[in-house]
Protein backbone atom coordinates (compact mmCIF):
# COMPACT_ATOMS: atom_id res chain seq x y z
CA UNK A 1 0.00 0.00 0.00
CA UNK A 2 1.13 3.57 -0.68
CA UNK A 3 2.34 5.40 2.40
CA UNK A 4 0.16 8.40 1.55
CA UNK A 5 -2.87 6.11 1.50
CA UNK A 6 -2.05 4.99 5.03
CA UNK A 7 -1.86 8.64 6.03
CA UNK A 8 -5.35 9.17 4.64
CA UNK A 9 -6.57 6.17 6.66
CA UNK A 10 -5.11 7.70 9.82
CA UNK A 11 -7.17 10.83 9.18
CA UNK A 12 -10.32 8.90 8.31
CA UNK A 13 -10.11 6.94 11.56
CA UNK A 14 -8.82 9.61 13.93
CA UNK A 15 -10.02 13.05 12.82
CA UNK A 16 -13.18 12.74 14.92
CA UNK A 17 -11.05 12.12 18.03
CA UNK A 18 -8.13 14.50 17.58
CA UNK A 19 -7.31 17.75 15.73
CA UNK A 20 -6.02 17.12 12.21
CA UNK A 21 -2.62 18.59 13.07
CA UNK A 22 -2.29 16.11 15.93
CA UNK A 23 -3.23 13.21 13.66
CA UNK A 24 -0.51 14.35 11.26
CA UNK A 25 1.94 14.37 14.15
CA UNK A 26 0.87 10.85 15.19
CA UNK A 27 1.34 9.53 11.66
CA UNK A 28 4.77 11.04 11.06
CA UNK A 29 6.00 10.06 14.52
CA UNK A 30 5.02 6.45 13.76
CA UNK A 31 6.75 6.65 10.38
CA UNK A 32 9.91 7.91 12.05
CA UNK A 33 9.78 5.30 14.80
CA UNK A 34 8.81 2.18 12.86
CA UNK A 35 10.28 2.90 9.41
CA UNK A 36 13.20 5.21 10.33
CA UNK A 37 12.03 7.65 7.67
CA UNK A 38 12.12 11.44 7.96
CA UNK A 39 8.76 13.20 8.27
CA UNK A 40 9.25 14.93 4.89
CA UNK A 41 9.45 11.56 3.10
CA UNK A 42 6.10 11.99 1.32
CA UNK A 43 7.21 15.32 -0.11
CA UNK A 44 10.15 13.71 -1.87
CA UNK A 45 8.73 10.21 -2.40
CA UNK A 46 4.94 10.60 -2.86
CA UNK A 47 4.64 7.15 -4.46
CA UNK A 48 6.47 5.30 -1.71
CA UNK A 49 4.96 1.83 -1.30
CA UNK A 50 5.23 -0.28 1.84
CA UNK A 51 5.34 -4.02 2.16
CA UNK A 52 2.77 -5.83 4.31
CA UNK A 53 5.44 -6.28 6.96
CA UNK A 54 6.18 -2.54 6.98
CA UNK A 55 2.48 -1.65 7.15
CA UNK A 56 1.74 -3.83 10.15
CA UNK A 57 3.17 -1.65 12.97
CA UNK A 58 1.53 1.47 11.53
CA UNK A 59 -1.90 -0.16 11.56
CA UNK A 60 -1.17 -1.61 14.99
CA UNK A 61 -0.47 1.89 16.30
CA UNK A 62 -3.59 3.21 14.58
CA UNK A 63 -5.73 0.60 16.30
CA UNK A 64 -4.42 1.68 19.70
CA UNK A 65 -4.77 5.38 18.90
CA UNK A 66 -8.45 4.75 18.16
CA UNK A 67 -8.73 3.60 21.78
CA UNK A 68 -7.01 6.88 22.76
CA UNK A 69 -3.99 5.12 24.21
CA UNK A 70 -1.15 7.65 24.46
CA UNK A 71 1.27 7.47 21.53
CA UNK A 72 4.22 7.48 23.93
CA UNK A 73 2.99 4.23 25.49
CA UNK A 74 2.36 2.74 22.05
CA UNK A 75 5.90 3.53 20.91
CA UNK A 76 7.39 2.92 24.36
CA UNK A 77 9.37 6.17 24.29
CA UNK A 78 8.91 9.84 25.12
CA UNK A 79 11.09 12.90 24.61
CA UNK A 80 12.15 15.17 27.46
CA UNK A 81 14.41 18.19 27.07
CA UNK A 82 16.75 16.90 24.32
CA UNK A 83 16.86 13.21 25.21
CA UNK A 84 14.68 10.12 24.97
CA UNK A 85 13.10 8.08 27.75
CA UNK A 86 11.48 4.68 27.94
CA UNK A 87 7.89 4.95 29.22
CA UNK A 88 5.10 2.53 30.01
CA UNK A 89 1.93 2.51 32.09
CA UNK A 90 3.97 2.38 35.30
CA UNK A 91 5.17 5.97 34.85
CA UNK A 92 3.68 9.30 33.86
CA UNK A 93 4.47 10.66 30.42
CA UNK A 94 6.82 13.66 30.87
CA UNK A 95 5.15 17.04 30.25
CA UNK A 96 6.53 20.31 28.84
CA UNK A 97 5.68 21.99 32.14
CA UNK A 98 8.14 19.72 33.91
CA UNK A 99 10.80 20.76 31.41
CA UNK A 100 10.16 24.34 32.51
CA UNK A 101 10.71 23.35 36.14
CA UNK A 102 14.04 21.70 35.26
CA UNK A 103 15.07 24.73 33.21
CA UNK A 104 14.35 26.99 36.19
CA UNK A 105 16.73 24.91 38.30
CA UNK A 106 19.40 24.98 35.57
CA UNK A 107 19.07 28.74 35.15
CA UNK A 108 19.35 29.30 38.89
CA UNK A 109 22.38 27.04 39.07
CA UNK A 110 24.07 28.95 36.27
CA UNK A 111 23.54 32.20 38.17
CA UNK A 112 24.94 30.64 41.37
CA UNK A 113 28.28 29.54 39.96
CA UNK A 114 30.05 31.68 42.54
CA UNK A 115 28.59 29.38 45.22
CA UNK A 116 31.34 26.98 46.27
CA UNK A 117 28.86 24.07 46.23
CA UNK A 118 28.40 24.48 42.50
CA UNK A 119 32.11 24.70 41.79
CA UNK A 120 32.94 21.35 43.35
CA UNK A 121 31.41 17.90 43.29
CA UNK A 122 29.52 18.60 46.49
CA UNK A 123 26.04 19.67 45.40
CA UNK A 124 23.50 16.99 46.25
CA UNK A 125 20.03 16.78 44.68
CA UNK A 126 16.99 14.68 45.53
CA UNK A 127 14.12 14.11 43.09
CA UNK A 128 11.03 12.95 45.01
CA UNK A 129 8.56 10.82 43.03
CA UNK A 130 10.92 10.34 40.13
CA UNK A 131 8.65 8.19 37.91
CA UNK A 132 10.40 7.81 34.56
CA UNK A 133 13.41 9.59 36.03
CA UNK A 134 13.03 12.56 33.69
CA UNK A 135 13.89 15.27 36.23
CA UNK A 136 16.74 13.39 37.88
CA UNK A 137 18.27 12.36 34.55
CA UNK A 138 18.09 15.89 33.14
CA UNK A 139 19.78 17.33 36.24
CA UNK A 140 22.45 14.62 36.20
CA UNK A 141 23.13 15.29 32.50
CA UNK A 142 23.30 19.06 32.71
CA UNK A 143 24.84 19.38 36.18
CA UNK A 144 27.71 16.88 36.01
CA UNK A 145 29.11 18.28 39.27
CA UNK A 146 25.99 17.13 41.14
CA UNK A 147 25.29 13.92 43.03
CA UNK A 148 21.70 13.05 42.17
CA UNK A 149 19.35 10.85 44.16
CA UNK A 150 15.88 9.80 42.98
CA UNK A 151 13.11 8.43 45.18
CA UNK A 152 9.88 6.67 44.32
CA UNK A 153 7.46 4.39 46.14
CA UNK A 154 6.87 2.25 43.04
CA UNK A 155 9.29 -0.58 42.32
CA UNK A 156 7.98 -0.77 38.75
CA UNK A 157 8.58 2.94 38.17
CA UNK A 158 12.10 2.67 39.55
CA UNK A 159 12.89 -0.15 37.12
CA UNK A 160 11.92 2.16 34.26
CA UNK A 161 13.93 5.05 35.73
CA UNK A 162 17.02 2.88 36.21
CA UNK A 163 16.89 1.75 32.59
CA UNK A 164 16.49 5.36 31.45
CA UNK A 165 19.49 6.45 33.53
CA UNK A 166 21.58 3.67 32.03
CA UNK A 167 20.48 4.49 28.49
CA UNK A 168 21.32 8.17 29.03
CA UNK A 169 24.66 7.33 30.67
CA UNK A 170 24.11 9.13 33.95
CA UNK A 171 24.86 7.99 37.48
CA UNK A 172 21.87 8.30 39.85
CA UNK A 173 21.27 6.70 43.24
CA UNK A 174 17.72 5.31 43.26
CA UNK A 175 15.79 4.82 46.49
CA UNK A 176 12.50 2.99 46.97
CA UNK A 177 10.64 4.78 49.75
CA UNK A 178 7.29 6.40 50.43
CA UNK A 179 7.68 10.14 51.02
CA UNK A 180 4.68 9.91 53.34
CA UNK A 181 6.80 7.64 55.58
CA UNK A 182 10.42 8.51 54.73
CA UNK A 183 13.43 6.90 56.36
CA UNK A 184 16.27 8.80 54.67
CA UNK A 185 19.06 10.23 56.77
CA UNK A 186 20.86 12.18 54.03
CA UNK A 187 20.95 15.96 53.58
CA UNK A 188 20.64 17.75 50.25
CA UNK A 189 21.41 21.13 48.70
CA UNK A 190 18.35 20.94 46.49
CA UNK A 191 15.10 18.98 46.54
CA UNK A 192 12.73 18.87 43.59
CA UNK A 193 9.40 17.12 43.17
CA UNK A 194 6.49 16.73 40.80
CA UNK A 195 4.17 14.81 43.16
CA UNK A 196 0.56 13.70 42.62
CA UNK A 197 -1.66 16.80 42.67
CA UNK A 198 -4.81 16.27 40.57
CA UNK A 199 -7.88 16.29 42.80
CA UNK A 200 -10.58 13.67 42.37
CA UNK A 201 -13.05 16.46 41.57
CA UNK A 202 -10.93 17.32 38.52
CA UNK A 203 -11.23 13.85 36.98
CA UNK A 204 -14.10 14.95 34.74
CA UNK A 205 -11.74 17.46 33.08
CA UNK A 206 -9.04 14.87 32.44
CA UNK A 207 -8.82 13.42 28.93
CA UNK A 208 -9.39 9.72 28.38
CA UNK A 209 -5.82 9.13 27.22
CA UNK A 210 -4.60 10.29 30.64
CA UNK A 211 -7.37 9.05 32.90
CA UNK A 212 -7.54 5.52 31.51
CA UNK A 213 -3.87 4.81 30.88
CA UNK A 214 -1.52 6.81 33.12
CA UNK A 215 -0.88 5.57 36.69
CA UNK A 216 -3.50 6.99 39.07
CA UNK A 217 -1.17 6.77 42.07
CA UNK A 218 1.12 9.29 40.36
CA UNK A 219 -1.76 11.59 39.39
CA UNK A 220 -4.57 11.84 41.90
CA UNK A 221 -4.99 13.00 45.48
CA UNK A 222 -8.12 12.99 47.67
CA UNK A 223 -10.25 16.13 47.58
CA UNK A 224 -10.25 16.34 51.38
CA UNK A 225 -6.43 16.50 51.53
CA UNK A 226 -5.26 17.81 48.17
CA UNK A 227 -1.92 19.10 49.54
CA UNK A 228 -1.09 15.78 51.19
CA UNK A 229 2.20 15.27 49.35
CA UNK A 230 3.27 18.92 49.53
CA UNK A 231 2.87 18.88 53.29
CA UNK A 232 4.98 15.72 53.53
CA UNK A 233 7.63 17.16 51.20
CA UNK A 234 7.75 20.42 53.16
CA UNK A 235 8.20 18.56 56.44
CA UNK A 236 10.85 16.30 54.92
CA UNK A 237 12.69 19.24 53.33
CA UNK A 238 12.85 21.16 56.63
CA UNK A 239 14.81 18.24 58.07
CA UNK A 240 16.87 17.24 55.05
CA UNK A 241 17.80 20.43 53.20
CA UNK A 242 21.14 22.01 54.07
CA UNK A 243 21.48 25.64 55.06
CA UNK A 244 20.29 27.88 52.20
CA UNK A 245 18.98 24.77 50.45
CA UNK A 246 16.29 25.17 47.79
CA UNK A 247 13.00 23.38 47.21
CA UNK A 248 11.42 23.31 43.73
CA UNK A 249 7.90 22.00 43.15
CA UNK A 250 5.55 21.44 40.25
CA UNK A 251 2.02 22.20 41.47
CA UNK A 252 -1.68 22.06 40.67
CA UNK A 253 -2.51 25.19 38.67
CA UNK A 254 -5.66 25.74 40.74
CA UNK A 255 -3.85 25.55 44.08
CA UNK A 256 -0.94 27.92 43.64
CA UNK A 257 -1.94 30.30 46.43
CA UNK A 258 -2.78 27.42 48.79
CA UNK A 259 0.52 25.61 48.13
CA UNK A 260 2.48 28.82 48.59
CA UNK A 261 0.62 29.38 51.86
CA UNK A 262 1.55 25.87 53.04
CA UNK A 263 5.25 26.59 52.49
CA UNK A 264 4.90 29.91 54.28
CA UNK A 265 3.22 28.15 57.21
CA UNK A 266 6.26 25.85 57.40
CA UNK A 267 8.52 28.91 57.63
CA UNK A 268 10.08 28.64 54.18
CA UNK A 269 11.39 31.93 52.85
CA UNK A 270 11.99 33.53 49.45
CA UNK A 271 8.92 31.75 48.11
CA UNK A 272 8.37 32.35 44.40
CA UNK A 273 5.32 31.22 42.42
CA UNK A 274 5.78 30.99 38.65
CA UNK A 275 3.43 30.48 35.74
CA UNK A 276 4.10 28.06 32.88
CA UNK A 277 4.07 28.93 29.20
CA UNK A 278 0.29 28.55 29.18
CA UNK A 279 -0.14 31.17 31.91
CA UNK A 280 -1.03 28.72 34.68
CA UNK A 281 0.41 28.76 38.21
CA UNK A 282 2.67 25.72 37.88
CA UNK A 283 5.94 26.01 39.83
CA UNK A 284 7.14 27.06 43.27
CA UNK A 285 10.60 27.68 44.65
CA UNK A 286 11.43 28.23 48.32
CA UNK A 287 14.41 28.35 50.65
CA UNK A 288 14.65 26.06 53.65
CA UNK A 289 13.88 27.62 57.06
CA UNK A 290 16.53 27.71 59.76
CA UNK A 291 16.82 24.47 61.65
CA UNK A 292 14.43 24.23 64.58
CA UNK A 293 11.78 26.53 63.12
Amino acid sequence: MLLREIKNIFHTELDTLFPKEEVDAFFYRCVEHYLQLERFVLAVRPELTLTKEEEQPLFGALSQLKEERPLQYILGVAHFMDFELKVNENVLIPRPETEELVQWILDDTESQKSDIRYQKSEVTILDIGTGSGCIAIALAKYLPQAKVYALDVSEEALEVAKENAKNNQVDITFIQQDILNPELELEFDLIVSNPPYVRELEKSKIKKNVKEYEPHAALFVPDKDSLLFYRAIAQFSKRHLKKKGSLYLEINQYLGVETKGLLKAHNFSEIELRKDLFGNDRMLKATVPLKGL
